[in-house]
């Protein structure tokens, strides 16, 4: 009985003996595993799982080792996932060459992100046409697609046999269908004349494309013989079916079991599941083709270990030519049989299954799948918790796959908004499509403008800023999807901009291997912006003489410049400028070299450095005196120009501190003027005696802009920074203010509303400075040490 699957027959003779025997623990297990594997057949799955766990622990795994593999696929269907992991571990350890142990432990951590995370697919059951026994197998009746044909042991069965598999009724083929409000009307029988519904089990059908023929499949039962099922088809004559005629496939007798068939839409194509000879596991998929509608099938080839599996591969349905559904517990998935998708390749080779996730899939069986012809939706067969009956028929629906993008463009210093940014939205063989972002910095594009299957580039350009880029693609996306892109513009800065990690070894030019990779972000920002000239100035430390400095400081600026038109920049807007010595970097952040910060602000001039604390962090300092920068000097570069002869010129920066700086007088209120740095960048301010510091909200936005501060230099940013705008009264620390030579750091300003000029400094903080005087002789504010 267990041999010829009659396993409720078989599992019924085995608990009547299970308990007599006590003298042979050999027998004894042999008998549990066989009671095991006909409990999982008869959907038992609680009391299987008792009995694989008991066959482990008297030791039956040691000698049949598949047992481990069992329980492992029963606890994975009943939600037991880290205990399941556990024992497809120990399977792939006792049996590593058999990949089903890995594959269940692979998928089994992917079943709670599938869960979490489930494709766009709505799933209902149809509560209307289930039953509590088992309804299975739909397929379209007709080319409305608003008739089904499906599977069912309900009581109103033909068959009055009990089957030996399942202990249950027969099965036949009913028919419903949706009525004028939408409703599925109460199944019927297919047939009521024996043609198709008989004493026999009936089921598992497909039509002809111009459903006029129904293949099925019928398992016949015969008293003390062995029988297969085997494939039938009937031609629709008016509203009725003609007698079911057996389908010939050459090769296959009464003795073998075939079903489950799908045709191609000609019906010279077969694809049916039969556990016949030459099977891979359990029951493959095979394949059988004609010549014509009127000669039998050819001899059936088996698919192939693409598709079959050491498990079961069951329910095909061929959606079209190049499109296979079918049903597996032997590619890994969720639990039980899996439904899964193959798509055949230019060269006619199926694919690698791909499984269709939750919530399609559950962890216990889902089989049976149709699709209506050109949309994304159908139904299905599970018996996953919350059905009805055994097993239920659900449907289900894609909504129709579109794809939006949208996203903000903001200044990356303080994060306002930008509007009125122009965003491009390129892809190959396309017009490009623009649009403007609104006056909060927000832009979008509509589903109508995006497309399936496209790679898609996003660009957003703005005047005085770095033009940046982003990716995206709708290639092989089976759901809708809403792209979120947002851009941080950065503003392109009158100061040189230092290349990360573009150091040098003393006295050497060499661009080594290792720091190449640090200029791949100047190659993609200048492939982004192609209008660019730019300055790549080099700089030594101040060992050395100055003559050869200089050269050296030439020939590393034009080693950056041979790299980028290797990597197929214009020599046209590159231009190679050595500055030797002359100009030590000012640090416009904290920057940890070697173990020892070097804070923002910082001069590393030769003073600065010898004053350092060991030799080791003078050499740190020296490292960093040795750099590349790079600084915009044109915007408007076009490919026709000639190209030019990289500058070997040597620019001298004189850069000596002083203790004076030339002052105005403002001719408005009298008050003085004069320059100061900030951060590294030149800025006017205004002396008025009796005020302390402050800063008027137009400066601190056009500052933040400009980067000479940044959001980090505000108390309570996520605050004060709204709106594209400051708020009044916040309060700004300026890292660095230098005047007439002297630094003083981290200086507090009160932003105003109403203040009469940009920058306001008072005697509070020029005595920070020193002893100044306003020379109105020489117009010299000088300052001198306390």
């Amino acid at each position: 009985m267990f041999e010829n699957q009659q396993y409720w027959n078989a599992l019924n003779k085995y608990e009547k003996i299970y308990d007599k025997i006590s003298n042979n623990r050999e027998v004894k297990n042999l008998v549990a595993y066989r009671m095991a594997k006909c409990l999982v057949m008869t959907q038992n799955y609680t009391r299987a799982e008792f009995f694989y766990r008991h066959l482990i622990l008297y030791g039956y795994d040691k000698k049949h080792p598949v047992v481990i593999l069992d329980l492992a696929d029963l606890l994975k269907m009943n939600g037991s996932f880290n205990e399941a992991l556990k024992y497809y571990k120990m399977y792939e350890d006792q049996v590593p060459n058999d990949p089903r142990g890995k594959l269940g432990e692979e998928t089994t951590k992917l079943v709670q992100t599938w869960m979490e995370h489930p494709t766009k697919y709505q799933v209902k059951n149809v509560r209307e046409i289930n039953s509590r026994e088992s309804d299975f197998a739909p397929a379209f009746l007709s080319g409305n697609y608003n008739q089904l044909v499906f599977t069912s042991n309900r009581k109103e069965s033909t068959g009055k046999d009990i089957d030996n598999w399942t202990g249950l009724k027969f099965t036949d083929l009913f028919q419903t269908q949706l009525d004028r409000n939408g409703n599925w009307t109460a199944p019927v029988l297919l047939d009521k004349s024996g043609n198709i519904d008989t004493k026999a089990n009936e089921g598992a059908a497909t039509l002809n494309e111009q459903y006029n023929a129904i293949y099925f499949t019928r398992c016949k039962k015969v008293e003390d013989k062995t029988t297969g099922c085997q494939i039938y088809k009937s031609v629709r004559i008016g509203r009725n079916w003609g007698k079911a005629e057996l389908v010939k496939i050459q090769g296959i007798d009464s003795t073998q079991t075939v079903g489950q068939p799908t045709l191609s839409p000609d019906e010279l194509t077969l694809i049916f599941s039969s556990d016949k000879r030459g099977t891979l596991g359990g029951n493959d998929l095979w394949v059988s083709t004609r010549k014509s509608k009127g000669l039998p099938f050819g001899h059936p080839f088996n698919m192939g270990p693409v598709i079959n599996t050491k498990g079961n591969e069951v329910f095909p349905f061929l959606r079209n030519d190049s499109t296979l559904y079918f049903s597996s517990d032997g590619h890994g998935g969720m639990g039980g049989l899996d439904i899964f998708v193959s798509r055949k390749d230019s060269t006619g080779n199926w694919g690698k299954p791909v499984n269709l996730r939750y919530p399609i899939n559950s962890t216990f069986d889902d089989f049976g799948i149709i699709f209506e012809p050109g949309e994304n939706k159908g139904y299905f067969s599970s018996n996953r918790k919350g059905g009805k009956g055994k097993e239920d028929i659900y449907s289900f629906v894609q909504p129709t796959v579109s794809f939006t993008l949208s996203g903000t463009v903001q200044d990356e210093q303080t994060l306002f908004g930008m509007p009125n940014v122009k965003v491009l939205l390129s892809a190959a063989k396309t017009p490009t499509l623009s649009t403007i972002t609104n006056d909060k910095g927000y832009y979008s594009f509509e589903k109508s403008q995006l497309k399936k299957n496209t790679a898609y580039t996003v660009t957003a350009g703005a005047e005085d800023y770095f033009t940046t880029s982003s990716e995206f693609t709708t290639v092989d996306r089976e759901f809708s999807k809403d792209f979120k892109i947002n851009f941080s513009m950065k503003r392109i800065p009158s100061q040189p901009i230092v290349l990360p990690d573009i150091l040098y070894d003393f006295g050497k030019w060499d661009l080594r291997p290792q720091f190449q990779d640090s200029l791949q972000g100047l190659v993609q920002l200048l492939r982004n912006n192609p209008k660019l000239v730019i300055e790549l100035g080099s700089h030594t430390d101040s060992r050395g003489s100055v003559e050869s400095n200089d050269i050296l400081s030439q020939k590393r600026a034009l080693s950056v410049v041979d790299y980028l038109i290797m990597r197929g920049i214009n020599p046209g807007r590159l231009v190679a400028k050595g500055y030797g010595e002359r100009v030590p970097r000012s640090l416009q952040k904290d920057i940890r070299k070697d173990g020892f910060v070097f804070t923002k602000g910082t001069t590393l001039t030769d003073n600065y450095i010898k004053g350092l604390k060991n030799p080791t962090e003078e050499e740190a300092a020296y490292a960093l005196n040795r750099r590349t920068d790079f600084r915009v000097l044109r915007r408007d570069f076009s490919p026709s120009e000639d190209v030019a002869v990289a500058d070997t010129s040597m620019t001298i920066a004189i850069n000596q501190p002083q203790n004076s700086v030339p002052f105005t007088t403002n001719k408005s209120n009298g008050m003085y003027v004069a320059n100061c740095v900030i951060n590294g960048y030149s800025e006017p301010f205004i002396y008025d005696a009796n005020n302390s510091a402050q800063i008027s909200v137009s400066q601190a936005v056009r500052m933040l802009q400009e980067g000479v501060i940044t959001k980090d230099d505000f108390e309570n940013p996520e605050v004060v920074l709204r709106n594209n705008t400051v708020a009044d009264h916040a309060i700004v620390t300026l890292k660095s203010i230098t005047i007439a030579g002297k630094t003083v750091k981290n200086v507090q300003f009160i932003v105003s509303q109403d203040l009469y000029f940009g920058i306001v400094m008072g005697r509070q903080v020029l005595q920070k400075f020193g002893n100044y005087q306003f020379d109105t002789k020489t117009n010299l504010l000088i300052i001198h040490e306390k």
